[in-house]
């Protein structure tokens, strides 16, 4: 049964990330889509595939497609548009593609005008921190880092960025606010951070005015997913 589409102005966006379709459509199925957005990221998608996607979107949520496209320019500005043509709501690709790779994947989605996705970059996964950069060679602290790859993402019209919650308030003051801000690795106070090495608390979130927080295992990994879901939009 296809849900009502309204405006969605929730801030929270869900991480599906599930080996099997009857545990994502269990939630789904027991939560409005007004409630939250959902993330379909690398694991889902390669499991499912579009078919799952449209699916989601048929039941009346907006789909973040999380796949952080990163390739040849070309490359990456065909995916873009073969994500759009899914009628997907946001799509993430690596700022670090450079200016380019941004730009291209950009103009591919022109022609859908304003029907477009949003189009935000990924700075630096959470699961980085200091240590991780200098064994890369990387000699800049994450905070130089990523605050570069803002500007680059900003100057390339990209509509966000994703980042961690820690760098929030230095990208607000140094970068401004025009781009949107996405933030996974939130995390409750009874959960582990797992790989996670940035997080962020849930008033955290709420008091540097991240415009979406993005969060997976604290609900997907409950006993009780559904129980816990309610309790963080209570708090949001």
């Amino acid at each position: 049964m296809l849900k009502s589409k309204k405006k969605n102005r929730t801030k929270l966006i869900l991480a599906l990330d599930y080996k099997n379709i009857s545990s994502a459509l269990y939630i789904l199925n027991n939560i409005n889509p007004q409630d939250c957005k959902i993330k379909i990221g690398l694991e889902m998608f390669i499991r499912f595939g579009p078919k799952f996607v449209q699916k989601v979107q048929n039941l009346g949520f907006d789909v973040f497609l999380d796949l952080k496209f990163f390739d040849i320019p070309n490359t990456v500005a065909k995916a873009v548009k073969s994500s759009a043509d899914l009628g997907v709501w946001m799509i993430s690709l690596h700022a670090i593609g450079g200016e380019i790779m941004l730009q291209a994947a950009k103009n591919a989605i022109e022609i859908f005008k304003k029907d477009s996705p949003i189009l935000i970059a990924v700075t630096i996964l959470t699961s980085f921190n200091d240590k991780s950069l200098s064994n890369l060679n990387f000699n800049n602290s994450i905070r130089s880092y990523v605050l570069n790859l803002s500007r680059i993402a900003k100057d390339c019209g990209m509509d966000g960025i994703v980042c961690p919650g820690t760098e929030v308030l230095n990208i607000k003051k140094n970068i401004g606010l025009d781009l949107k801000l996405i933030t996974p690795g939130i995390r409750t106070p009874n959960y582990t951070k797992d790989d996670q090495k940035q997080t962020i608390t849930l008033k955290q979130a709420k008091e540097y005015g991240i415009n979406y927080i993005v969060i997976g295992r604290p609900i997907t990994a409950s006993t009780n997913p559904l129980t816990i879901l309610r309790k963080i939009l209570k708090k949001l």
